[in-house]
């Protein structure tokens, strides 16, 4: 019998409790996330549709957030229709699909799985996934917070050039 007054039995007992009481606080509560404001996500699309006007280029531009949700759409005048969807496919797939390599276009993504050697497991296309060139992930403080597509140029690296144009001129203020 033990001489402290704790049998055997309860030590290693309490010695889990003092292990798992940090897990499991840390398993109960809340999770937090940030995505940009409606203010800057609206900015940010009007800038790279603004963008691209420029350069006669008429585009559509979304932001989503990681849980691929349309934060901000804007079509710009003359935008062909297709772009509303294949605009939102590029954004939601940077933001899904980027996440996890930390890459930062659709294009990385793409060149990634060209390299890629061909396998043997059949392709299951995903839903609202394209790997189309012109989405780039928006980050703050190292960590993507969401997606940003442009579809309508007359090739994805315009898309991309109107998207890094307009995340340029909002970066400073992503606080």
């Amino acid at each position: 019998r033990p001489r402290s007054g704790v049998s055997a039995l309860k030590v290693p007992a309490i010695a889990f409790a003092i292990i798992a009481a940090p897990v499991a606080a840390n398993a109960q509560g809340l999770v937090t996330t940030q995505k940009l404001s409606a203010a800057l996500a609206n900015e940010l699309v009007g800038e790279s549709v603004a963008s691209c006007a420029k350069n006669g280029y008429k585009v559509v531009a979304v932001v989503v957030d990681l849980d691929g949700v349309r934060q901000a759409v804007l079509r710009g005048d003359g935008a062909p229709i297709h772009s509303m969807d294949n605009a939102y496919y590029k954004a939601y797939t940077i933001a899904s699909l980027g996440l996890a390599r930390k890459e930062e276009t659709t294009k990385a993504i793409a060149d990634r799985m060209a390299k890629n050697p061909p396998t043997t497991v059949p392709q299951t296309p995903l839903p609202n996934v394209t790997y189309a060139q012109g989405a780039i992930a928006i980050t703050a403080g190292g960590q993507t917070i969401g997606g940003l597509g442009v579809s309508g140029a007359p090739g994805g690296n315009l898309d991309e050039d109107c998207a890094r144009a307009a995340l340029a001129k909002i970066k400073d203020r992503m606080k």
